[in-house]
């Protein structure tokens, strides 16, 4: 822990007493806190992490190991009582997870209700309303990233291969990139492909082609990114047949956005693998909607997740874009 916490202040460009100035800790306990001779509450060290840029997960993880080694690490039996520990652990997560679960059935059941609606729809429609609820994914992901073509435009650059005047070539890249994406992620699909981190990075290059082509398929320059992205697909690994598939799509694109693995293209990847995770369990497109008001509550929603260490905003969130998103299609093959 005292390494992280040096290392994130050091690339922060942050002095010892800058640390304790703004975070009102007094200064000689935050070098006790990197050479290792004090521990910080759990209260100071969730301050250190947000302000330091740290990844409370990995943070916390690294502060409760030195906590129990601490507590006993000298004890004859602290082995065998750590398995009991962790046994207990696992037991009541699961009863958490059970009772977040069943707050949540309600909304979960009727969107497999409108799910079920869909997939028994003729194969003509159900190619017509994914062509349409792919460009206007393409169309709102790129305007939720500052891109100012709208979704007629956006269709004309991706089916009639125009160029729109007054717009950058920037912009007709990233709807373009946006789409071959999407293509490579139905193909994995079809084929019954995992989720992988090889093809997490593939992807993240696509949609950067022509664009910032140095920094696509490539983490940050950053040893607790490469470490926190590892984890990540560790923890992907351990709940992707656990939980459920649109929980699993939310902490996913949660997770990512926290890390922010890349130097470009974080909201994109992100929003990419949720959906990638939707489309994999026949869901349709969560789209998060690009006009000002609904940027503000995404980016509402993402702070109020960090600030109280809570998923289950977000989770909530995208539940409910998915199911208007599922009653949207239906309503395309009533017109």
């Amino acid at each position: 822990m005292k390494s992280l916490l040096k290392n994130a202040r050091e690339q922060k460009g942050l002095k010892t007493r800058e640390v304790a100035q703004i975070l009102s800790i007094d200064q000689a306990l935050i070098s006790k806190f990197e050479s290792g001779t004090r521990r910080p509450t759990k209260d100071q060290i969730s301050r250190l992490s947000q302000l330091l840029e740290i990844d409370f997960e990995t943070i916390m993880i690294a502060w409760l190991k030195e906590k129990i080694m601490y507590e006993i690490g000298e004890e004859e039996f602290a082995l065998k009582a750590l398995l009991l520990v962790e046994q207990e652990i696992q037991n009541n997560k699961k009863i958490i997870n059970s009772a977040v679960l069943s707050s949540l059935q309600v909304i979960l059941d009727e969107i497999e209700t409108l799910k079920k609606q869909i997939i028994s729809f003729q194969h003509f429609d159900l190619h017509r309303i994914s062509k349409i609820l792919e460009l206007e994914f393409i169309s709102e992901s790129n305007r939720l990233n500052g891109n100012s073509l709208t979704f007629q435009e956006t269709k004309s650059v991706i089916n009639e291969g125009l160029t729109i005047s007054g717009k950058s070539m920037h912009e007709h890249l990233e709807a373009v990139n946006l789409q071959e994406a999407i293509g490579y992620i139905k193909d994995l699909n079809q084929k019954k492909v995992p989720v992988t981190e090889k093809e997490f990075l593939l992807i993240h290059t696509l949609i950067l082609r022509g664009i910032k082509p140095e920094n696509s398929g490539k983490y940050k320059n950053d040893p607790l990114i490469i470490r926190e992205m590892n984890l990540f697909f560790n923890w992907y690994e351990a709940n992707k047949n656990n939980l459920h598939p649109i929980l699993l799509a939310s902490e996913a694109h949660l997770k990512i956005m926290t890390i922010s693995p890349f130097e470009n293209g974080n909201v994109q990847i992100a929003n990419l693998l949720m959906n990638w995770i939707l489309l994999q369990n026949s869901y349709v497109f969560a789209t998060i909607q690009g006009n000002e008001s609904d940027i503000n509550e995404y980016l509402e929603v993402l702070e109020e997740c960090q600030n109280k260490n809570d998923k289950s905003f977000f989770i909530n969130y995208i539940l409910r874009i998915e199911k208007e998103n599922l009653i949207r299609a239906i309503e395309l093959v009533s017109k």
